[in-house]
């Protein structure tokens, strides 16, 4: 069975994802800021998430940031120096130490988790719930659909 057109003439969906990305991050940081993390920034979200599953190193803080290990270097120092992440030693490699997130680390991830709550409870309430969840849910498939089958990892650009 074949697929019904696409409308046109609208807002292309791309620009509007990219609005809609640009609204959460801009109330996400404004948030944030509010709630005593004036520092954070977009990459630090993805190193805290990534230190979240145990531990990360210097080398894929910089693999996951697509910059130089000294790009990396100094975003984990702020991070460090900041009370987001601490060292510990690395438990396979005497030379390596592993970035793993701390209390003050942990605090934030769950306001970013209360934040995007806020943030889509406001959509609910223009749109409705069950729009919302629709929404979620055609994206998810959408999504999985063109990476054969797992969500894609999110990366900065």
């Amino acid at each position: 069975m074949s697929q019904p057109p696409v409308a046109t003439g609208g807002v292309p969906l791309a620009r509007l994802f990219a609005m809609a990305l640009r609204d959460f991050v801009t109330g996400l940081h404004e948030r944030l800021a509010a709630r005593g993390y004036p520092e954070a920034r977009s990459s630090h979200g993805f190193v805290l998430l990534s230190a979240r599953g145990g531990g990360i190193t210097m080398v894929d803080v910089a693999e996951l940031l697509g910059v130089t290990k000294q790009a990396a270097s100094k975003t984990v120092e702020g991070l460090c120096a900041a009370g987001y992440l601490r060292r510990v030693p690395h438990p396979s490699d005497g030379r390596a130490r592993l970035l793993v997130v701390s209390e003050r680390g942990a605090a934030f991830l769950a306001a970013v988790e209360d934040i995007y709550a806020e943030l889509e409870a406001e959509w609910a309430g223009l749109l409705g719930r069950d729009r919302v969840e629709a929404l979620r849910g055609d994206l998810e498939v959408a999504l999985r659909a063109r990476h054969g089958g797992p969500l894609p990892q999110l990366r900065p650009t």
